[in-house]
Order: structure tokens, then C-alpha cells, then sequence
């Protein structure tokens, strides 16, 4: 799928500060789904939520949907590894991710419900509670499929 240089370049303002840091860097070294690193599953999330956002009108506050959509697994661990989390990952990494984000970035309320929220159902008292955590969420489960399925790190076109 392809996203404009217009919203390329509006990613990359929105992202400029984070993916600069050591930390979202290390996530291009973390397997997500099949061949897929975390950080390219993130930006994969990060497209399909603008273009979700795009195909419903839903209006969203932009900068923190891209923002969120980043953060939403900036856990920095390889959940693969016993040793290297704390078991349940699916269940666990939503709050480690949130409280990794706030050690280095400022986020506002939206940013924190995207992060804690996004693997509703699963985490079933972490519901989204903004339209870009809905949107999120369900981009996120769109991309895994996607990714899972079909192993396709190239899902958008976009390099940051």
C-alpha cells in the first residue's frame, strides 16, 4: 500500500523526537511477527491508523493518533525470550510499554490510552476510551494478521 510524501513528511515531524532516541532505534532489532522487527510493525500501525482515520472521517487528532501508534509496543524486549520478560506477554506489554514511553517521552492523555488499551479485548479492563485508541486497536490487529499471514515487512512504503 502506498501513503503520499504529504503524509510521510507529517510522520516524520510527528515522530521526529522519538525515533532520534537510542530506545526506538532498538526496536528495529526486536522480532515482532514472523520477519517483521517492531519497529516496522509500529510504522506499519502508524499508516494504517491514518488511513483508517482518512476512510472514516473520523477526524482524529492526528498527531496523537501517529504518536501513539509508535509507542503502542515500545516494551523494548524480546517477548520471544522467557528470560527477557515477564511471562503473558500479550497480557503485560500495554503497561510496560506505557511506563517505557513516559520515562522518555512527555505524552498526553490520548497517547497513554492508545498504549494501555491497545490489545483490547484481551486485556478486558483497558478499553479504548478515544477514537484514536479505537483506531489504533483495530489497526494493530490488521497488521498482525497482515504481517503474520502473509510476512510482509513491506506492508507501507515508508522508511524513518
Amino acid at each position: 500500500m502506498k501513503i503520499s510524501e504529504k503524509d510521510k513528511a507529517y510522520i516524520a515531524e510527528c515522530l521526529g523526537d522519538i525515533i532520534a532516541t537510542r530506545q526506538a532505534q532498538s526496536m528495529k532489532t526486536f522480532i515482532q511477527h514472523g520477519h517483521i522487527s517492531t519497529y516496522e510493525h509500529v510504522l506499519n500501525v502508524v499508516c494504517m491508523s491514518c488511513r483508517v482515520d482518512e476512510r472514516l472521517h473520523a477526524h482524529s487528532d492526528r498527531r496523537s493518533l501517529i504518536r501513539g501508534a509508535f509507542l503502542h509496543d515500545f516494551y523494548l524486549y524480546d517477548w520471544h525470550d522467557p528470560a527477557s520478560n515477564e511471562g503473558l506477554h500479550g497480557f503485560r506489554h500495554p503497561a510496560r510499554a506505557l511506563a517505557r514511553a513516559q520515562e522518555h517521552f512527555q505524552l498526553n492523555r490520548t497517547e497513554r490510552n492508545i498504549i494501555i488499551s491497545h490489545m483490547w479485548p484481551l486485556t478486558v479492563t483497558k478499553i479504548p476510551r478515544c477514537r484514536e485508541a479505537w483506531i489504533v486497536c483495530a489497526s494493530d490487529k490488521l497488521c498482525a494478521l497482515y504481517e503474520t499471514l502473509l510476512r510482509d515487512k513491506r506492508l507501507f512504503a515508508i522508511d524513518l
